[in-house]
């Protein structure tokens, strides 16, 4: 049996409110074959366990594992070619994607996630090309580099069976463009060679193949209103009820997919979605930028959970969520990196700080913007509830799963730091990617002073740098030069897609934030 005593200056094990939290000075944590059996101050339980490996030199703050909630690439989107835009045209440069080894390029982004305390992500896949068999073996291959490097998964296959590039047919848009392009366009869309049912197959072989796995879980997800079709959404929602998966969906990220619901159903994408029974604790809405007051009042009462992409929102144009809504309303948020945060990086500290920054509107109450333990809990047990982990990580309690993290306080605090601050303020407030000292997940340190514990980072680097050293294939050329054409005819196609005198202004006032 694996046991093993993390010692600390302090421990942090779970949030009481937003402004609260639970605090043990001198804290530790005793954890037997991943699961953690006692909870206490570091004195009394090294005395009562004494011949116990100790991890930690009590020189730091143990924090909860934190939950990446939203998740899609290694390599980013710029460093693949594609710079930031409104998210509609952004979709049009994302062709331009190379080839990539999807293994390394997973263990790209792990390796930042992890030297950032973060131990569970949310993995929503999706733009992958090919048939079933190809499709799968694909997933696996991403599911195996979370294995190597010791992480928890928890994997979903974004399912999309329509208007996969603009928010029409797909036949109707290779029709609206000159004879030049619709060869060319109708070749991408033939890469992807998945039907429904195919996708449906998809989840089940990866849900039975997975299915003992402590480290790795497989749930759904519906990619966006847009890009499922009425079949799609009843499918999935069944799946979900009979499985009992989550179901992590786009929703609203923008005020160009508020306006496609409004065209398709009449009302709103969460009215749409509702039809189908898909609202409740198993289903998250990554975004939801646009949600209006009575959607949100809907997703409160349904226990439906909403990922905040913060970064992402910024980079894309998509707006700014009503996170502070989200909060008094008692909605469960989780915190998603999803391709990349605010500095192209995986890093949960940075993210965590960027929204408690972020919805700081004007004011003296303390309740009307985000509170540090709101933050964490967002980044930990708001997170795994997202997820087919649910209630079983996030928090440090007896009986959970035991990953967790070691933040430098020395590192925090240095020079000087005043002895009122308090720990979870400091920490979230000041803490780098490079004060967090261990990582442990399931009871194992994956990560100790700079080094991953199972994987060689610069071997891996390395042999993704050298993949991406060759010659761009004859379709990484075609959809190069697709991308660049297809760009005007996407901003043309949009252009008066939104009527103003039917939506409020892209930019909501303050009071909204």
């Amino acid at each position: 049996m694996a046991v093993s005593l993390v010692r600390s200056r302090a421990m942090i094990t779970r949030t009481l409110s937003a402004t609260e939290w639970e605090e043990i000075p001198d804290g530790a944590v005793l954890q037997e074959d991943g699961i953690i059996t006692a909870i206490g101050t570091y004195a009394d339980l090294h005395a009562r366990h004494p011949t116990v490996p100790v991890i930690g030199s009590g020189r730091e703050i143990l924090l909860p594992g934190f939950v990446n909630g939203h998740h899609h690439v290694g390599l980013t989107p710029v460093q693949l070619g594609s710079p930031d835009m409104p998210l509609e045209l952004w979709f049009v440069t994302r062709m331009v994607a190379r080839n990539l080894n999807l293994y390394l390029d997973t263990l790209y982004s792990a390796f930042e996630m992890i030297a950032s305390g973060i131990t569970t992500v949310q993995h929503i896949h999706g733009w992958m090309p090919g048939t079933l068999p190809e499709v799968e073996a694909r997933s696996n291959e991403v599911i195996r580099a979370y294995e190597d490097i010791g992480m928890r998964v928890s994997y979903c296959f974004a399912l999309r069976d329509q208007n996969r590039l603009v928010y029409q047919a797909d036949e109707e848009f290779v029709a609206s463009l000159p004879q030049e392009l619709r060869g060319p366009m109708s070749r991408w869309f033939e890469r992807f060679r998945m039907g429904l049912e195919e996708s449906l197959d998809l989840f089940r072989n990866l849900h039975r193949g997975h299915a003992d796995k402590r480290r790795v879980k497989v749930q759904l997800a519906p990619a966006n209103l847009h890009w499922c079709s009425d079949a799609a959404l009843a499918a999935l929602a069944d799946l979900s009820r009979t499985h009992d998966v989550p179901m992590h969906m786009h929703l609203v990220e923008t005020a160009y997919q508020k306006e496609y619901a409004r065209r398709r159903g009449g009302g709103t994408a969460l009215d749409y979605i509702e039809r189908f029974g898909m609202l409740g604790p198993n289903l998250t809405l990554g975004h939801g930028v646009w949600l209006n007051e009575r959607d949100i009042e809907k997703v409160a009462a349904s226990g439906t959970c909403i990922c905040h992409n913060c970064s992402s929102n910024f980079r894309l144009r998509s707006g700014v969520a009503a996170l502070n809504r989200f909060e008094a309303m008692g909605v469960n948020t989780a915190i998603g990196l999803d391709e990349a945060g605010i500095n192209d990086d995986r890093d949960m500290l940075q993210e965590m700080r960027l929204v408690l920054r972020a919805h700081r509107v004007p004011g003296m109450g303390e309740s009307e913007v985000p509170g540090m333990a709101q933050v964490l809990r967002m980044a930990t047990i708001g997170g795994s509830r997202t997820t087919p982990y649910r209630e079983t990580l996030g928090t440090l309690e007896v009986g959970k799963g035991a990953d967790l993290s070691l933040v430098d306080w020395q590192a925090v605090s240095y020079p000087f730091l005043d002895e009122l601050t308090p720990t979870l303020d400091a920490v979230i407030q000041r803490a780098k990617a490079s004060a967090v000292t261990t990582v442990m997940c399931d009871g194992e340190v994956i990560y100790k002073d700079g080094a991953f514990t199972r994987v060689d980072r610069d071997g891996a680097l390395k042999a993704l740098h050298d993949d991406l050293a060759r010659a761009l294939s004859d379709d990484e050329v075609e959809r190069r030069q697709l991308s660049k054409a297809l760009l005007p005819h996407a901003r043309r196609f949009y252009a008066d897609y939104i009527d103003p005198s039917r939506h409020e202004p892209f930019y909501r006032p303050s009071s909204r934030v």
